[in-house]
C-alpha cells in the first residue's frame, strides 16, 4: 500500500519548496534567536531590533513569532515571575519536577524547593489533591536516594507537608492573586489575544453544537435513551465492533487503519492541491510486542523525501478501541492531519523558539482536517465512523471546556469532571479523564489554544471554501508552506 500511496503522490507536482531567497539573511536572524539570553524584556529588546528586511518567508515568520511570543512572556514575568514558566504556576506536581527522574540533582531539587516557598509567599500553593500525590512521589523518590539527594528530597516532602493546610481545595488559576490576568497571558502566548471567558462561551457553543450532531447519530443507529455520554458508552460495549485481545484482533485493526488510510489519496487534491510525494507515502504499523507490552502511547514517524512515515496506534487495551472508533485516528494522525503538515513543515526549517510560540497549530490543524474530511462525506452512509469521529470531537471541545471553566473559575474539579463524562461517554483511549483533568488543571491553556486553533481554522477554512475550491486550495497553501505560525499571524 505504501508503495501505491507513494506513486499517487508522484503524479502530482510537489508544492514549492521553501525558498531561502536570502540565506545569508536568514542565517544572520538564526545565529541572533540562538544567541538569546537575559530576562524576556532583554531578549525582546534584541528581537525587535532585527531588521526583517532580506528575509525569506519562513525566517520572516521566525522573527514575528518570537517577537509576539516574548511580548506575552515579558508580561507574564512582570505579573508572575515563578512556577514553570510558560507551563504552569506550579514548580513541581504529579507529572514534573526533579523527583520523577532516575537520578535528580540535590542542586536542582534545592532550587525547585527554594521556588515553592518563595510561590507560596505570593498565594500559589499547588491544590490539596495534587499536593499530597506530589509529597508522596517526593517521599518515595527520598527513600530510593542517598546523600545530598536524598536530604534535598525529605526537606521538599516536609515543606509539602507544612503547606497542606494552606492548600486550596480546588484547582485553578482563578483562584489565587493575579491567576485569571495569568491564565489569560498563558492563552496568549500559547494561542494569540482573547478573553478567557468569550473563550470559554466559544467552546460551549461548539459543544452544543456536537452533542446535538451525536444525538441523532446515536439515535439512527438505535441508541434513543440517555445522555448523549451515557449513549457513547453504550455503543462502545457492543461485541460486535471489538476487536480479539490477541494477535489476530490487532492486526486486524492495523489493516482496518490501512484500508481507510487507502482511499484517502484520490480525496485529497480537490482539497490541498499538489502535495509533496513523501506526505502520502505514509501507513498505519503495529508497535513491537515489547512497545504493546509495556503500554507505550501511541507515536508517529514524520515522512521525508527517502524514508516512509508511520503512525503506531497504542492497542495493548485492544478492546476499548472499537473498530469505529479507528478511521478518524486515520485522518488524524496520518491523512490530511499529521502527515501533511508535519513534513511540509520540516522543508520549511522553522527556528525551535517558533515551535515554543505557536505549540497549538499542529493539533488545531490535524482537528481542523479531520472535520474537515467529515464534511467532505469521508463517513457519509457510515453513522459509526461518523459516531467514532464525533467522540473525538466532543474529547478536545471538552478538554478546552475543562481548561477554560476550572481556570477562570467557573467550575469546579467535580463539576468539570461529571460534565466531562456526560458530555463524551467513554474517555479518549490514551487518556483517562482524570489524568487529563489533572495536567489541564496543572498546566493551564494549552487545551484551550488548541481546541481554539482547530475552531479558527475551520472558520476560516469556511469562509475561503464559499469563494470556490481553489480558494479552499489556496488557503491550506498559504497555511502550509512556511510552517506553523500563531493564529493571530494567519488572522
Amino acid at each position: 500500500m505504501q508503495r501505491r500511496q507513494f506513486l499517487a503522490a508522484a503524479s502530482l507536482a510537489a508544492l514549492p519548496r521553501v525558498a531561502l531567497a536570502a540565506p545569508t539573511r536568514d542565517a544572520e536572524l538564526k545565529a541572533m534567536l540562538d544567541k538569546l539570553s537575559g530576562t524576556p524584556s532583554v531578549k525582546l529588546g534584541q528581537v525587535s531590533g532585527f531588521d526583517p528586511d532580506g528575509l525569506s518567508p519562513s525566517s520572516r515568520i521566525d522573527l514575528e513569532t518570537v517577537r509576539a511570543g516574548l511580548e506575552a512572556d515579558s508580561a507574564m514575568v512582570r505579573l508572575f515571575p515563578g512556577g514553570r514558566f510558560g507551563r504552569s504556576p506550579y514548580v513541581i506536581a504529579p507529572n514534573a519536577g526533579a523527583w520523577r527522574e532516575a537520578a535528580p540533582s540535590a542542586d536542582r531539587v534545592e532550587a525547585e524547593t527554594a521556588q515553592i516557598e518563595a510561590d507560596a509567599a505570593r498565594g500559589v500553593i499547588l491544590p490539596a489533591p495534587f499536593l499530597t500525590k506530589t509529597r508522596v512521589g517526593v517521599a518515595a523518590a527520598a527513600d530510593k536516594a542517598s546523600g545530598a539527594t536524598a536530604e534535598a528530597l525529605r526537606s521538599q516532602a516536609a515543606l509539602l507537608a507544612g503547606l497542606a493546610p494552606r492548600a486550596p481545595a480546588e484547582p485553578g488559576t482563578g483562584r489565587f492573586p493575579g491567576g485569571r490576568d495569568y491564565f489569560a497571558l498563558l492563552l496568549e502566548r500559547h494561542y494569540g489575544r482573547i478573553e478567557p471567558t468569550e473563550a470559554h462561551r466559544i467552546l460551549r457553543h461548539k459543544a452544543r453544537e456536537l452533542t446535538a450532531h451525536a444525538d441523532k447519530v446515536l439515535k439512527r443507529l438505535g441508541y434513543t435513551r440517555g445522555s448523549v455520554g451515557a449513549r457513547i458508552s453504550a455503543a462502545f460495549k457492543d461485541p460486535h465492533f471489538l476487536y480479539s485481545d490477541d494477535d489476530a484482533g490487532r492486526n486486524r485493526a492495523i489493516a482496518d487503519m490501512n484500508a481507510t488510510l487507502a482511499d484517502i489519496p484520490a480525496r485529497l487534491p480537490v482539497l490541498f492541491g499538489p502535495l509533496p510525494p513523501e506526505c502520502l507515502n505514509v501507513a498505519a504499523v503495529r508497535m513491537t510486542p515489547r512497545e504493546e507490552t509495556e503500554g507505550k502511547q501511541g507515536y508517529r514517524t514524520v515522512p521525508t523525501p527517502t524514508t516512509a512515515g508511520a503512525y503506531y496506534p497504542d492497542l495493548q487495551r485492544i478492546r476499548d478501541r472499537p473498530s469505529w472508533t479507528l478511521p478518524a485516528v486515520v485522518h488524524h494522525e496520518l491523512l490530511p492531519g499529521h502527515m501533511i503538515q508535519l513534513p511540509i513543515e520540516a522543508a520549511a526549517r522553522p527556528h525551535p523558539l517558533r515551535l515554543e510560540y505557536a505549540p497549538a497549530f499542529a493539533e488545531g490543524w490535524a482537528i481542523y482536517t479531520e472535520q474537515l474530511m467529515a464534511e467532505e462525506g469521508a463517513f457519509a452512509g457510515k453513522d459509526h465512523a461518523l459516531l467514532g469521529h464525533l467522540h473525538w470531537m466532543l474529547f478536545r471541545i471538552g478538554r478546552g471546556l475543562v481548561d477554560t471553566g476550572v481556570h477562570i473559575g467557573q467550575e469546579t474539579w467535580t463539576q468539570t469532571s461529571s460534565k466531562l463524562a456526560k458530555l463524551q461517554g467513554e474517555a479518549a483511549y490514551f487518556a483517562p479523564m482524570a489524568q487529563d483533568i489533572e495536567r489541564i488543571c496543572i498546566e493551564p491553556a494549552m487545551r484551550a489554544a488548541e481546541a481554539l486553533t482547530w475552531l479558527d481554522l475551520a472558520r476560516k477554512g469556511a469562509a475561503a471554501r464559499s469563494n470556490g475550491l481553489e480558494s479552499l486550495r489556496k488557503f491550506h497553501r498559504d497555511l502550509l508552506v512556511n510552517g506553523r505560525r500563531r493564529f493571530a499571524m494567519i488572522a
